[in-house]
């Protein structure tokens, strides 16, 4: 399995929201400069994110994006399977029937919905505001280095 972009940069740019929105909206800009990333395929994320009712905008002069939970309550999976889909290694895992013809006499099969069930764990595990804490203290260290 490969995140791609979307989800990676997503990913990224929700960890820069959660660190600092501190109650006010967060224009794309200011995300696209911190992240290095465009503001027009931020703007295609965060429509995706706002659909799915993880994040919400803000219009006018003080416009932008807020999240629109706790971080608390976003977990990295919610982030990856809107941006992403489903997370799994192979197709089969998603849907047996639709994408393999032997899913009755694989022996790899139990591999891959062992795989795809310990990413699953893992991501739906780990939180936005864990994310946003370590982005935190890593910006705390590198400023005490300098």
């Amino acid at each position: 399995m490969r995140v791609s972009t979307k989800g990676r940069y997503g990913l990224r740019a929700m960890v820069d929201l959660a660190e600092h929105e501190k109650g006010k909206a967060i224009p794309i800009r200011e995300i696209s400069e911190r992240q290095n990333i465009s503001e027009q395929y931020l703007e295609q994320l965060f429509a995706t994110l706002r659909k799915a009712g993880l994040v919400k905008s803000v219009r006018g002069a003080h416009g932008g994006y807020m999240l629109n939970h706790e971080p608390e309550d976003i977990s990295v999976g919610d982030i990856l399977t809107t941006l992403e889909g489903p997370i799994a290694p192979v197709d089969c895992v998603i849907d047996k029937e639709e994408f393999c013809n032997y899913i009755d006499k694989c022996v790899i099969h139990e591999l891959w919905e062992e795989l795809a069930d310990s990413i699953k764990n893992v991501v739906d595990n780990m939180t936005l505001a864990e994310l946003k804490d370590k982005a935190i203290k890593e910006h705390s260290d590198r400023s005490d280095v300098q």
